[in-house]
């Protein structure tokens, strides 16, 4: 074998020396390491939107495409759960329809998944508009065009729906629960007297959910109290161990327990008559019996909700749970 040709071999075991790179490389390498480093940093941000802006500029200066960055803006708001936040990038979607570029995504593998996104988008800006009839055709084209996302699209389907059954809805506040503590029951009216609004907070101390929201719950909910509304706790059933492990997650909080603590009846159940099916969950009531909210309370409509209450209810800076 001539000499020559072992050279290659000789080179992946390290013999010969590698070639140093030019400064043109090395810069170049640079470049692409801060650009990885801002694009990483605005894809993975979930602080307070001054410090995702800040993010965002950092990624424009670093060059990063103006397709991850829009997606980027689409993730945060998404995990948010804001709505108005992800209806609003809907002008920069269209813009962007039909200029996607494989290698400008940070986040999509098919064209498919864009488009997907894009009727997503559409759908949302619907459903906060009130049109049934194009939220019900942007959402089926989007799970036509991309069903690997279908998880990501059915919880607006059920909101609809619940928004449509909770408007049919008057809670009868002459309704009567039972103290967790113990003790006689005791009507909602005389709870609701001298507030604005009420907050029923469904939940159960063996939801793991629930127990790691207890402290902020908690707090929340004195805040809420201050700001006219009742907060009522309604324990998802009355089973003697359910109770008692209640009782001892409510001795446990670190502060007096705000609001009422309460155990929602077998029979008249207002877990089913407000459609409550995961743990925990939030309906903000009217004082003339109206559900103004009903859902995850970790959702930015739910802070809409009670600032349309008191314009004074501020939603915690950090966290997604209620603080």
């Amino acid at each position: 074998m001539r000499p020559h040709l072992l050279l290659p071999f000789i080179a992946m075991l390290g013999v010969l020396p590698a070639q140093s790179p030019t400064p043109q490389q090395l810069a170049a390498e640079v470049e692409a390491a801060a650009r990885q480093d801002a694009l990483e940093k605005i894809l993975s941000e979930r602080g307070a939107p001054a410090a995702f802006d800040q993010a965002l500029t950092a990624a424009r200066t670093a060059g990063v495409s103006e397709q991850a960055m829009l997606e980027a803006r689409f993730l945060y708001h998404v995990d948010r759960s804001d709505d108005q936040g992800i209806a609003a990038l809907l002008p920069d979607f269209l813009k962007r329809r039909t200029a996607f570029k494989l290698s400008d995504s940070a986040i999509f593998s098919l064209e498919e998944d864009w488009l997907a996104v894009i009727e997503y988008v559409q759908a949302i800006d619907a459903l906060n508009k009130g049109d049934k009839e194009a939220f019900k055709r942007h959402i089926t084209e989007a799970f036509w065009l991309s069903p690997g996302q279908a998880a990501a699209f059915a919880p607006h389907i059920e909101r609809l729906r619940m928004q449509e059954s909770m408007a049919l809805v008057e809670m009868d506040f002459s309704f009567n629960a039972t103290p967790l503590a113990g003790g006689d029951p005791v009507p909602l009216s005389n709870l609701m007297a001298g507030n604005r609004a009420m907050l029923l907070h469904f939940w159960s101390p063996w939801s793991r959910e629930c127990a790691e929201a207890m402290d902020d719950f908690n707090t929340t909910a004195a805040m809420l109290s201050a700001h006219g509304l009742a907060v009522v706790s309604l324990l998802a059933s009355g089973t003697p161990a359910l109770i008692t492990d209640a009782r001892d997650a409510i001795a446990s909080l670190p502060g007096k327990a705000a609001g009422s603590w309460w155990v929602d009846p077998d029979k008249g159940s207002l877990a089913r008559l407000l459609r409550v099916r995961k743990l925990p969950t939030m309906v903000i009531v009217s004082a003339a019996g109206k559900v103004l909210f009903n859902g995850d309370p970790s959702e930015e409509t739910f802070w809409e909700a009670l600032r349309g209450i008191d314009e004074r209810i501020k939603r915690p800076s950090s966290g997604n749970a209620p603080q």
